[in-house]
């Protein structure tokens, strides 16, 4: 067959027409969705986002979603709305990645989009434990924690946050006993428990809560809730308790040894203890107790003989339940009870006689007396009894004299009394028996053998037949006159011939006037007088008179009495007149005359009078002749001498006595004046006086001085007083007559004040007295002015106190001191105020106290905290207790300032920080700032110093893979002001073709060794985002205004730029003095812009007029790693220059290699599908940290493929392939696609044959070649399709 022949025309036409289909070439969508966040709660079927995109020929588009995470949702293929096939879950991951595809029917563009998933409240705190049980002693003290519920919520801040609370609490007493903290959930004891008295179990509903909110619409506060089950243990807290009260036995007398009389119960009232009881007996109503009991059973049992008789018919135990085991408080625990053992009687004694006065006694021997011949009952005193209860007695009379009598009564139940009755008088005959015996016998009627006999021995009264006698008629006395009452004058006695009436007789004196004088003694016969005055010779010397004498039975026998007065001296002297008043002036002779008289018979001596001076004060002055009554002085008499209370009187008594026996005497009072004459001087009481005086009185007593004058006449004695130096004006006397002298109060000036602070403190007075006569003396009086407690207290400056955080008793911490000029002081210190300063402002507390002695101390119910509160300011007053005059606190309160002093006891604390952690590699270089955190120590000095360290590096990968990084950061620790910042910064060179972030952790630890952790999580920006923009100015210009530069660029891109390097322009086709900035263009969000972003951007025409000024030409993509040259570009040039060439080689290659052709045609297309493998560098653009927000095509590796040079016939030269590429160094959980996953675009022809293997094995062997390059971004030229081929 021959080969085709082809024309000049048909050639011409082939080219125009390739020309035409390259200058047509379709351009690939463009996805606007950066990164989407989305609610976890919105519900299947729901609307999530709308896929944004849009495409430059309007082509119809075609909206899919794949990766691993697709499957959460469903998107409309026409219209881009996605919505959610799967229900969402942030606790699970925080945000998704899903690559976007949209294809209008020819190219397809992808992109990885970031979703970062916003919390709902869709998870309640869930409790750790599913009860909590404890069990706690009955007497734990309130305010303790019984136990820590703990419940987690999943959810995020507040929606995560938990607060306890008791719902309920069974039994519903039982709720005012427990408190919960609402944070920590720890249950508190609010009040006492008690196993007895309350219940001895608890259930406790315990509620965990969230606060709810947030944006989403699951915001509702969700809850769960958990038991608490209290078991309360019983403690030894309680005594005994007695059951069956009361305890009441009876026993028979004579009971057998051992035999169990009754069983007492006591049961320990702590039922959970339950301790074994042992039982005592205490004390007994009797001694000694005849019953024991039995410490294990309490049983009471006899433990010797029983006699009712003796012991009582009852006796009263005292009983003693003690625990084996010393209750709560180590005390032995115990109850005494009261037992009541009736005592049975039986018959065991006989009856008895007893003789009972004040007590009875048994006796059995009686006696009693009766007159002879008389009738009726006999008393005898006798009792009988019978010990026996209800004993039944039976008596009767034996002897020889029983006929005369009767016993009453004859029978007697337990106790009568005994009398014998006379049953025949005329027995009792006194001249015939003077005496009867007769036999009492008491017999126990129920066992008559049972007996007892008593003796009763009767006397015979004799009767009254015969009257008194006197021995004689009449009888003769002799009586002193005025004898002394009950004076005897004479005894009488008559007898009786009744022997009754031996020594009962009775006197009486006859008639009744003559008792005025004399009387006799009834039962004795004694005759005495009875008034002395009346029995006078002088008036009556002889009396008469009957003496009666009467016996028993009243018969009277009488005699005669006649009674003479004896004279006695009884006229005393008389003194005529009886007092004497005369008058005699001191230093004369004294003379006076005493006259006497004696009414008695001038021939007796009772008429002889004798005189006499009784002894006085003053009567050895004067002397008196005995027998004449002459008295005269025997001394000078000097009125000073005198009493001067007697005002110059000397009293005499005067006495005239008789000779007679006994001797009579009279007195008379002489009363000698004696005149005073002006012969003494004054004379001071001392010889110098001191006195004290307070300041400040106007007027004050100061003290008295004392004179007196000897003379005694008011005209001679009379002192005035005078100061005549010494007392500078202060001071004045006044002169007041008292008693015998004169006093001289001295007094302050009333227009003078005294002031103890000024001189002089003492005066030195001289004060005269003087009498009427002129006569003087003087006297030095010694004044010290005292100190009055007029001053008010001050306080001494004191310098401020430190006492450390947490303190609690240190005792005091310092003291307010104050002092007080006056020297009887007693202050006393009270604190006004108290305030603390908190964030530099003051504001009251109660951190200290101020004690009566001015101690300062911290109050024991206070919590010194420094960081709530760095200094307190303590006021108080002092008060001076003995204040006598004026105000008695200080003018002003003091302040004593107490420095709170840190202690390290707050661990550093990180300030967070919401800002995004970018780090472009290229920029980050050994030693530069990457970032900073920053944090702060609540305490204060040393103790707030904080030291970063970074302590582990992980490293993430875009699939999520973390792995143990070496330290490739470090931190420098600077202050600003009150923070301490730690700057993180690179030690080494950084990999710049790392994709992912760094988890760095890093360490705040102060001097104290506390310390707080945080995570910086570092994402990476890789060097596939580095721009290369173009200015036509010299390098010079572009590094001179490289900060202005900059932020006209920041201003446009709106993104922070980091420039890397300023360089001249190496482009072979660009106009000379041109510079490339290579930078990269960061958003706050941690997201990169791309070449094409940043374009867009500089296009804008809003930031023309920013970036004309900068004469900005274009934007090109950064060649990362030397290309090849572009065999396209060439290829078109050689073309066109070619032409006649091109002709020819067509014409031979149509007709000679059209099967050649196709078959490596296809080779190129294999070779463009290994070209659009997905890579690292091929995955994505930047993209908002923790979405899956793109920010440029080219992300899918399968449908944005990378145009070969072999198809590229180059109208878009701006754009390669490399630049195409978009790497998400933040698409967490990022993958590959699988084999299975993969879009292979395979171009079909019309008469398409089988493809020739080994084109195909060449392209796939070149690709692995290029991989093994390492130039991911490289173009390929494929070698096996050239222009020979065409």
């Amino acid at each position: 067959m021959g080969r085709p022949t082809i024309t000049a025309s048909s050639l011409l036409l082939l080219t125009v027409a390739a020309l035409i289909a390259l200058t047509n070439a379709n351009l690939t969508p463009e996805i606007l969705n950066n990164f989407e966040t989305l609610c976890e709660d919105i519900p299947k079927g729901g609307f999530a986002f709308q896929i944004e995109a849009t495409d430059k020929e309007e082509d119809p588009l075609s909206y899919s979603i794949s990766g691993p995470n697709a499957g959460f949702f469903t998107v409309a293929k026409t219209n881009g709305t996605v919505t959610i096939n799967n229900q969402l879950d942030r606790e699970a991951r925080d945000s998704l990645v899903v690559t976007i595809e949209v294809s209008d029917g020819k190219n397809m563009a992808t992109k990885d989009l970031t979703i970062i998933l916003s919390d709902a409240n869709d998870n309640a705190p869930m409790f750790q434990a599913s009860s909590y049980n404890v069990d706690i002693k009955e007497n734990v003290p309130v305010g303790k924690i019984l136990l820590t519920v703990l419940a987690i919520d999943p959810d995020f801040g507040p929606l995560g946050s938990e607060k306890y609370s008791i719902d309920e609490v069974f039994p519903i007493e039982g709720k005012k006993l427990f408190s919960i903290n609402d944070r920590s959930g720890e249950v508190k004891l609010k009040h006492p428990l008690n196993y007895t008295s309350l219940s001895t179990f608890y259930r406790l509903k315990i509620i965990a809560s969230d606060e709810g909110g947030g944006s989403c619409k699951m915001n509702e506060p969700q809850s769960s809730f958990t038991f608490s089950f209290i078991t309360v243990l019983d403690v030894p807290d309680l005594n005994p308790r007695f059951l069956s009260l009361p305890y009441r036995g009876s026993v028979q007398e004579g009971t057998e040894l051992g035999t169990p009389v009754l069983t007492v119960l006591a049961l320990d009232q702590d039922t959970g203890v339950n301790d074994i009881m042992t039982y005592t007996i205490e004390a007994g109503s009797g001694e000694p107790v005849p019953f024991i009991i039995s410490e294990d059973t309490g049983v009471i049992s006899v433990s010797s003989a029983i006699d009712r008789e003796t012991i009582g018919d009852s006796i009263t135990l005292t009983v003693k339940a003690t625990e084996q085991k010393p209750n709560v408080y180590g005390k032995d625990a115990f109850a005494t009870a009261d037992v009541q053992i009736s005592i049975l009687d039986i018959n065991d004694n006989p009856p008895k006689f007893y003789s009972c006065g004040s007590k009875c006694v048994e006796a059995s021997e009686f006696r009693g007396e009766i007159q002879e011949n008389s009738a009726g009952n006999l008393q005898i005193n006798m009792t009988v009894k019978d010990l026996d209860q209800d004993g039944k007695i039976k008596l009767e009379v034996d002897g020889v004299d029983k006929d005369a009598f009767a016993v009453n009564p004859t029978t007697a139940t337990s106790k009568s009394t005994v009398q014998l009755v006379v049953k025949d008088p005329q027995k009792l005959d006194f001249e015939k028996k003077k005496e009867m015996v007769v036999q009492v016998i008491a017999i126990d009627e129920e066992k008559p053998t049972m007996r007892s006999t008593a003796t009763v021995t009767i006397k015979i009264l004799d009767l009254n037949d015969n009257s008194p006698t006197f021995p004689k008629d009449t009888y003769t006395i002799d009586v002193p006159e005025h004898s002394p009452v009950d004076t005897t004058v004479a005894t009488i006695t008559a007898t009786d011939g009744d022997a009754i009436d031996k020594d009962k007789l009775t006197y009486r004196l006859l008639p009744q006037s003559i008792l005025k004088y004399f009387n006799v003694t009834e039962n004795t016969g004694e005759v005495y007088v009875t008034n002395s005055t009346l029995i006078d010779r002088e008036v009556n010397s002889l009396y008469s008179a009957t003496l009666q004498a009467r016996d028993t039975n009243n018969l009277i026998g009488t005699t005669v009495l006649e009674i003479s007065l004896t004279d006695i001296n009884d006229k005393p002297p008389k003194i005529n007149p009886n007092s004497y008043n005369v008058f005699v002036e001191e230093g004369k002779e004294f003379r006076l005359q005493i006259e006497a008289t004696d009414a008695d018979d001038p021939e007796s001596i009772n008429s002889k009078i004798v005189f006499a001076i009784v002894p006085t004060n003053y009567s050895d002055y004067f002397t008196i002749d005995a027998a004449t009554g002459v008295l005269i002085n025997r001394v000078e008499l000097d009125r000073e001498a005198l009493e001067p209370t007697a005002k110059g009187k000397i009293e005499l008594n005067i006495t005239a006595t008789d000779k007679g026996v006994p001797a009579l005497m009279t007195s008379a009072a002489v009363t000698v004046n004696v005149e005073d004459v002006n012969d003494n001087e004054p004379i001071f009481t001392a010889s110098s006086y001191e006195f004290s005086v307070k300041e400040g009185v106007k007027g004050a007593f100061v003290g008295s001085v004392w004179a007196s004058d000897l003379d005694q006449a008011l005209d001679f004695n009379r002192i005035s007083f005078t100061i005549l130096g010494g007392s500078f004006g202060s001071f004045i006397i006044r002169t007041v007559a008292n008693g015998t002298g004169y006093r001289g109060d001295i007094t302050v000036d009333p227009d003078v004040e005294l002031d103890y602070e000024k001189e002089p403190k003492e005066f030195n007075l001289q004060v005269e007295g003087m009498d009427l006569s002129g006569s003087r003396a003087e006297v030095e009086v010694k004044i010290k002015v005292l100190d009055v407690n007029d001053e008010r207290p001050e306080f001494k400056p004191e310098g401020p106190l430190e006492v450390e955080e947490n303190s609690k008793d240190t005792g005091s911490l310092g003291s307010f001191s104050a002092e007080d000029k006056d020297g009887t002081s007693s202050l006393v210190y009270q604190m006004e105020s108290c305030e603390c300063r908190c964030n530099g402002t003051y504001k009251p507390c109660d951190w200290m106290l101020v004690d009566g002695k001015g101690a300062v101390t911290i109050n024991p119910e206070a919590k010194l905290d420094y960081e709530e509160c760095d200094k307190v300011k303590v006021w108080a007053q002092v008060v001076d207790e003995n204040t006598e005059v004026g105000e008695n606190n200080s003018i002003s309160a003091a302040e004593m300032v107490v420095d709170i002093v840190d202690v390290n006891d707050n661990a550093p604390e990180f300030l967070i920080s919401d800002a995004v952690i970018v780090l472009v590699s290229e920029t980050a270089s050994k030693g530069s700032s990457v970032t900073q955190v920053t944090a702060t120590d609540r305490d204060s000095g040393i103790n707030k110093e904080i030291e970063f360290k970074v302590t582990a590096v992980k490293y993430e990968d875009t699939n999520s893979q973390i792995v143990d990084f070496r330290t490739i950061f470090e931190a420098v620790t600077t202050q600003q002001k009150d923070f301490y910042v730690g700057i993180i910064q690179p030690t080494e060179e950084l990999d710049s073709s790392k994709k992912g972030k760094y988890l760095v952790n890093v360490t705040a630890t102060d001097r104290g060794g506390l310390y707080a952790r945080t995570e910086l999580k570092i994402f990476i920006i890789d060097k596939s985002f580095k721009v290369e923009v173009r200015f036509g100015l010299p390098k010079t210009e572009v590094v001179a205004s490289r900060d202005s530069i900059t932020l006209a660029l920041s201003a446009a891109t709106k993104s922070a730029v980091y420039v890397t390097a300023i360089i001249d322009d190496p482009g072979q086709f660009r106009a000379l003095g041109d510079t490339l900035m290579m930078a990269y263009f960061v958003y706050p969000n941690g997201s990169a812009l791309s070449e094409q972003d940043v374009n867009k951007k500089f296009t804008d025409p809003k930031n023309h007029d920013l970036l004309a000024q900068y004469n900005l030409e274009n934007v090109g993509k950064v060649t990362v790693v030397q290309e090849p040259p572009n065999t396209l570009q060439f290829g078109l040039l050689g073309l066109l220059g070619g032409l006649v060439i091109v002709l020819i080689v067509l014409t031979t290659t149509l007709v000679c290699t059209r099967r050649s052709y196709r078959t490596k045609l296809k080779a190129a297309k294999a070779m463009k599908y290994t070209n659009m493998e997905t890579t690292d560098n091929q995955r994505g653009g930047p993209v908002v940290p923790g979405t899956n927000k793109y920010t440029m095509e080219g992300a899918n590796p399968v449908l944005n493929l990378n145009i070969d040079t072999v198809t590229d016939l180059g109208f878009d030269e701006e754009s390669s392939n490399v630049e195409r590429i978009s790497v998400n160094s933040f698409d967490d959980g990022m993958s590959l696609h699988s084999e299975n996953d993969r879009t292979m675009m395979v171009i079909q022809e019309e008469d398409e044959e089988s493809i020739n293997i080994e084109p195909l094995g060449a392209a796939l062997a070149q690709r692995a070649n290029r991989r093994e390059a390492g130039s991911s971004e490289m173009g390929f030229t494929n070698p096996a399709f050239s222009v020979t081929d065409l």
